[in-house]
């Protein structure tokens, strides 16, 4: 089943609903200083707390988004709907100069005014004593990959803490690299559309409904590349990619190679410490497929795996 619109809306919504004691809390690292009262959330400590050690402040601010304390949950989704996008624009190459400098006509272009190339349009102008149209002025600007790319991210099981916040930096990533021309789904033995393909969503808005989308289900792999490539099939790009963020072992739907086959572009982004299973998925397909080491590493992985 996939869930998409208001369907979406509403399986984010319940899943919301679940939460998490400041008792099982108080067992994560460092959280008694970032959140030293009932309803508190001290942003010093927590800046403090990811200088320090990033991945585990990411895991415990994704874990706080979940809090039963309704204040601190509140003052978290605020807080990372900021840093993790932060994390995610770091890590992400600079998008001037990644394309190819063209000239085009109309300033409605953003970029610079060719001189010479509308030399003849000026002089014409100012022959007549009138100012040029910008019809005819030419626009140098930075001309793009034409690429639609679709994430679609493990839900399935215990995602919470490290594995809840590497979705989020990851999804923050694609969005801000690749915006109106990307969707994120996340999966388990269902889907949920997070962002459709051509959808208009704010970067934050993405990240909040990814951590409110805790573990849950099973895994059906196949379900979720039919979801990616029915997203893909809608943008016009000459380059479609499907990233798969999930150590890719199925345990409903059975085996995903066929669907794989499908797709006009796999890149998968697996746990550092359990690649195997990503690893034969790509090579069965003429995939490629890169480990994540943790959340902090999540914008690199993407830049790596979109290399291909």
């Amino acid at each position: 089943m996939i869930h998409e619109g208001d369907d979406a809306r509403a399986a984010v919504a319940e899943a919301g609903r679940r939460t998490t004691s400041r008792r099982d809390l108080s067992l994560r690292d460092r959280f008694d200083q970032v959140s030293p009262e009932v309803g508190e959330l001290d942003e010093e400590a927590f800046e403090d707390f990811l200088d320090d050690d990033a991945d585990e402040a990411l895991a415990l601010l994704a874990d706080l988004t979940g809090a039963t304390d309704e204040r601190l949950r509140e003052l978290a989704r605020r807080l990372a709907g900021r840093i993790i996008v932060d994390v995610a624009k770091a890590g992400v190459a600079r998008r001037r100069g990644t394309g190819r400098l063209t000239s085009q006509r109309g300033v409605h272009i953003e970029g610079d005014i060719d001189l010479d190339a509308s030399l003849d349009a000026i002089l014409g102008a100012r022959a007549h004593q009138r100012p040029p149209h910008t019809d005819d002025l030419v626009v140098r600007t930075w001309a793009r990959p034409d690429t639609a790319l679709c994430l679609a991210v493990d839900r399935s099981g215990s995602m919470n803490g490290e594995r809840l916040a590497a979705a989020a930096v990851t999804a923050a990533a694609v969005a801000h690299r690749h915006g109106l021309d990307c969707s994120v789904i996340a999966f388990s033995d269902t889907v949920v559309v997070v962002k459709s393909q051509g959808e208009h969503r704010s970067t934050e808005e993405i990240v909040t409904d990814l951590l409110r989308l805790r573990g849950h289900g099973t895994t059906d792999v196949g379900l979720a590349l039919r979801a990616a490539s029915e997203q893909l099939h809608r943008s016009r790009a000459s380059r479609r990619v499907t990233i798969l963020l999930s150590d890719c072992r199925p345990t409903t739907g059975g085996s995903p190679i066929a669907d794989a086959g499908r797709l006009e572009e796999l890149a998968i982004i697996a746990p550092a410490d359990d690649t195997a299973d990503a690893e034969a998925l790509a090579d069965a397909v003429g995939g490629r497929w890169v480990g994540l080491t943790g959340p902090a590493a999540a914008p690199d992985a993407v830049a790596v795996v979109m290399l291909g």
